[in-house]
């Protein structure tokens, strides 16, 4: 199986849902199955680091 591409679009609500401590699995989940690594190198800064995080999640973002 291939890994779903990471996109520029897909960057900020990654770094919103991880300040709001959302899971990893919630995050690739809903990217219909982003490696972990990448979600990684989002937050590490080693993929788009001067993309700025969401205002809000998406409406159908799953939240506890």
């Amino acid at each position: 199986m291939q890994d779903r591409p990471l996109t520029p679009d897909m960057v900020p609500v990654i770094k919103l849902a991880r300040a709001q401590n959302i899971p990893y699995s919630w995050i690739s989940g809903y990217y219909k199955g982003l490696n972990f690594g990448r979600i990684a190198d989002v937050m590490k800064g080693r993929k788009y680091p001067k993309i700025p995080p969401a205002k809000k999640l998406p409406p159908d973002f799953p939240v506890a």
